[in-house]
């Protein structure tokens, strides 16, 4: 992708799209979906996916709550049930997979994207939320510091799999994306997770034969052309979380790398340019 089309889906998200986060309605439960006639698109992931209750608080917002803007929801429904402070592990043995899954039906599309938590501790008294580091078949048999129960913990690239195993048997489509980097620069360029869980991801969608939508790359990218100071203005204080017109120029990037894939499983459910632009001013 070349920089000028990075600078102009920069445009295109910024110019139009930078809002208050002022008046944010109150928290709301993991949503479903509003109209059960119509297919959906679900995302599941963590805060930089769904911040909080997805209401803006602390001026913090997932880039999956703007993807709503870029669809006919009069077509399709847009679920967004990532969910803060959850790793593609926690994700799993907490139950909220157990409780997206009956929702999702043939026809649906599942967007994944984790590996902000999955970093952390495999066992402590605090999170315990940690996978083992790379896509093999290792595990790790603990007794949970937090739950008190045993468990057996797996790869990042094992609950990916698991994740695109369950869509596929409910007749849907797995798409993975790789974690949208955060504030962080060396030497004038975005520190990017090449080596670790951006690459892992992209190795499961490419041996499982998923589409693929490499956001840490490509966001990083974006924020390149922009400059240091610029991006500021799209993070709070930690360099992890966005602000609104910061989720707002990830959806779009993500939106432009669906449309960039052989086969966008979402392409007959995208609005026109100026419709999308109508619908991020809410």
């Amino acid at each position: 992708m070349s920089r000028q089309t990075i600078a102009l889906c920069v445009l295109l998200s910024v110019a139009p799209l930078a809002l208050s986060a002022q008046g944010a309605p109150p928290p709301l439960p993991l949503p479903a979906p509003r109209d059960t006639s119509l297919p959906t698109v679900f995302h599941i992931g963590d805060s930089t996916v769904r911040n909080g209750s997805g209401n803006g608080a602390n001026g913090q917002w997932g880039w999956g709550d703007m993807m709503s803007c870029y669809f006919d929801t009069t077509r399709v429904n847009v679920v967004n049930r990532a969910l803060g402070g959850r790793s593609s592990r926690t994700y799993l043995t907490q139950g909220h997979w157990e409780r997206t899954l009956p929702m999702i039906r043939r026809g649906d599309v599942v967007i994944m994207q984790f590996g902000h938590n999955d970093a952390s501790a495999v066992n402590d008294t605090s999170r315990a939320r940690g996978t083992i580091h790379g896509i093999g078949e290792e595990t790790e048999e603990i007794d949970n510091l937090l739950t008190h129960q045993r468990e057996v913990v797996h790869t990042f690239g094992w609950y990916l799999r698991r994740f695109i195993s369950d869509t596929r048997a409910r007749g849907a489509t797995p798409v993975v994306a790789s974690r949208v980097p955060g504030n962080n620069w060396v030497n004038g360029a975005v520190q990017r997770n090449n080596q670790d869980f951006a690459l892992w991801a992209e190795q499961v969608a490419r041996a499982e034969g998923v589409a693929f939508l490499d956001l840490n790359d490509l966001v990083a990218r974006a924020y390149e052309v922009l400059g240091e100071e610029s991006v500021k203005r799209f993070f709070v204080s930690d360099r992890v979380h966005t602000t609104l017109s910061g989720a707002k120029l990830n959806a779009q990037l993500a939106v432009f790398e669906l449309s960039q894939l052989p086969t966008n499983p979402l392409a007959a459910y995208l609005r026109r340019d100026e419709a999308v632009v109508q619908a991020c001013k809410q």
